[in-house]
């Protein structure tokens, strides 16, 4: 079952499921800085998207070189029910005294950005950082729903989902989007 809430105009939804699966316009991969595919949610959207999606990856890192922690590209979405990926690349947890947080704060951003100039009104999150880069779940999850409530007040978007993979990292988003968006006065609807 979904959690949804809404800020402003914007629909910001967090369930649980496979993001391969979701038919907003964008889908955000975890991805790391060779956007070379991986595993977990980076592996499993370069297996379900198809070849197109890595190419596209390989001529953006000939043309640009590795993408940056804390920043984001663009690629169409080959054969996903998404016309894009925006792969964002997490920073690694190394205790906390390292930028982490503010570098996963700009990966959020980055995407955002690129979806916002691109025109596009609905994109899907994982829960980027938290698994091979062991970002703490609850510290990345209220930074994720806070970076992106704070973003829509000002540039809205149709629906913003959060789409966990695990019970335990739907249960991390749901009681950090009761905290944080209890903040804004807002419950879910």
């Amino acid at each position: 079952m979904a959690m949804n809430y809404r800020v402003g105009s914007t629909k910001i939804v967090i369930l649980k499921g496979d993001i391969t699966q979701q038919d907003t316009e964008a889908i955000v991969n975890a991805a790391n800085s060779s956007l070379m595919g991986g595993g977990g949610v980076d592996g499993a959207i370069h297996r379900a998207g198809g070849p197109q999606i890595l190419e596209e990856c390989k001529q953006i890192v000939a043309r640009r070189g590795p993408c940056p922690t804390g920043k984001a590209v663009i690629t169409g979405g080959g054969r996903l029910k998404a016309r894009y990926v925006i792969h964002a690349v997490g920073p690694v947890w190394r205790g906390g005294e390292a930028g982490e947080d503010e570098l996963l704060r700009q990966a959020y951003l980055s995407s955002l950005d690129l979806a916002a100039e691109r025109g596009i009104r609905s994109l899907s999150f994982p829960a980027i950082s938290t698994g091979a880069y062991r970002f703490p779940k609850d510290r990345a999850a209220r930074i994720a729903l806070s970076t992106v409530a704070e973003y829509v007040k000002a540039r809205p978007f149709e629906e913003i989902r959060f789409v966990l993979f695990s019970d335990e990292d739907l249960q991390e988003y749901e009681e950090a989007a009761r905290a944080v968006f209890r903040r804004h006065g807002l419950s879910p609807s």
